[in-house]
């Protein structure tokens, strides 16, 4: 969508909700703030009041929209699967001009396909112009590739995070190697998201392909590891994936949030219109942190602390 065409169909929606940002965000549902790291315009053709009305309703304050990279049909897309993050999600521009629309409310990232000849001048672009975060990256190259070094030493130049997905033979290879780069370069908060990363909290997880896991899980896995080892790793707690890893386990989950309470960031990264529910996966694993965290200290680090002072909020 070009950026005039979204304006002008979204023109009563920005309006809308201009009411709501002026008050904070704040619901009467949830007084406290929340801050959402993982959401998208666009996703799976949700319309923008849908996505006004699901944030409010889950007590989001400030929501971070992650943009896709640009259409491209080329080996690290799967010859064009991965365009709008295989989710329909809309681009830099339109995520920084609804972002502007809703000052305090909603932020902004930049992303771009790591492989394209001008991808650091692309995110350097919206970097410029107040994009918090680089990503979300979900393209089919090796984490440890010299195109998403590329990204690493410009997420480090430019002092933001970098958001990554790991989804096994589809999204950033090599899970198991990235220690590699955590040590290379320190100064990036790495964050990371889906099926690969949470499937890995379990130090029992053999089969790579089983990116659900049920069951017990065993500490010491590579995600609790890279989390425990690296003070630049963090997690997203967003999506199915991690809504999975929270409750196929609770007795690990409640030592798993009290080990790692400076290093979990709330995301929702759901594409319902509801915003609340068994509909609702982004409200459930809202649910599942103020119900598994030990005390009210990590519930807040965890839906709030924690995201703004690694994106700088």
């Amino acid at each position: 969508m070009h950026r005039r065409q979204f304006l002008a169909t979204t023109g009563g929606a920005l309006l809308g909700v201009a009411v709501h940002d002026q008050l904070g965000g704040m619901t009467a549902q949830s007084p406290e703030p929340i801050i959402d790291i993982h959401q998208h315009m666009g996703y799976s053709g949700r319309t923008v009041a849908a996505l006004l009305a699901h944030q409010q309703k889950m007590g989001v304050t400030t929501t971070v929209l992650l943009p896709s990279g640009r259409p491209e049909k080329r080996p690290s897309t799967h010859d064009g699967v991965a365009n709008g993050l295989q989710a329909q999600a809309h681009g830099n521009d339109v995520c920084e001009q609804f972002a502007r629309a809703h000052p305090g409310a909603y932020r902004f990232g930049a992303n771009e396909v790591p492989d394209v000849a001008d991808a650091i001048t692309e995110i350097e672009r919206y970097l410029k112009r107040g994009a918090v975060v680089i990503g979300e990256q979900k393209f089919g190259v090796a984490s440890d590739s010299p195109e998403m070094q590329r990204l690493y030493a410009c997420a480090q130049a430019n002092g933001v995070p970098i958001l990554m997905h790991w989804q096994f033979e589809m999204y950033n290879h090599g899970f198991d190697r990235f220690h590699r780069m955590l040590e290379k370069y320190p100064r990036v908060s790495f964050i990371g998201h889906a099926q690969t990363w949470w499937a890995n909290v379990d130090k029992g997880h053999a089969d790579q392909k089983v990116l659900y896991p049920k069951g017990p899980v065993t500490p010491g896995g590579y995600t609790d590891r890279y989390l425990a080892d690296y003070t630049n790793m963090f997690g997203d707690l967003s999506a199915g994936s991690g809504l999975n890893a929270l409750t196929r386990d609770e007795g690990f989950t409640r030592e798993f949030l009290t080990r790692h309470q400076d290093k979990l960031l709330y995301g929702s990264d759901c594409s319902d219109p509801v915003g609340e529910g068994e509909k609702c996966q982004g409200s459930q694993t809202i649910v599942a942190v103020r119900r598994l965290a030990a005390s009210k200290v990590i519930e807040r680090k965890l839906l709030h602390d924690n995201a703004k002072h690694v994106l700088k909020l």
